[in-house]
């Protein structure tokens, strides 16, 4: 695992936390070309009453907006927890080269949990992913996030 990977990721980890201490749910994203953050984003859909405000679509929209294009080709996502099916989408039709993430997400994710969306032959886009990068933080924020929720 990559020095730049783990940095990257340790960046999404404080947007999660960020989203965390405003009582949503931890995941935080970066998008990263050419060594720059080109746009970021943290779990927002409560604060925001918008169920899309997922931190991988805020990420897109400030990499759109700071890169003048809704295309972001050669860029790479980071993530903290795997991707859902609407996040796959929006990172597809993006033209996101990789996603790198922390941790599965054993109901939601659709990348290598449930869907393999990414694999399906008819997209103009074939979306690349890594897995597992601190996945043991990725993993403890959020389980002590839902911990605390049920307390």
């Amino acid at each position: 695992m990559s020095d730049a990977n783990q940095s990257w990721m340790r960046r999404a980890l404080e947007l999660a936390q960020l989203a965390s201490e405003l009582g949503e749910v931890p995941v935080g994203a970066v998008i990263v070309r050419d060594g720059e953050i080109i746009g970021e984003g943290y779990n927002q859909p409560i604060s925001t009453h918008d169920p899309s405000a997922h931190a991988e679509i805020i990420a897109l929209r400030d990499a759109g907006k700071n890169t003048g294009n809704y295309r972001l080709p050669d860029s790479t996502m980071y993530v903290t927890i795997e991707p859902c099916t609407m996040c796959v989408g929006a990172l597809i039709h993006a033209r996101v080269d990789t996603v790198i993430f922390g941790a599965r997400e054993p109901k939601a994710g659709a990348l290598a949990s449930n869907l393999q969306l990414h694999e399906q032959g008819h997209f103009n886009h074939q979306l690349k992913f890594v897995e597992g990068v601190l996945e043991n933080e990725c993993s403890v924020l959020m389980r002590d996030f839902f911990l605390s929720r049920r307390r």
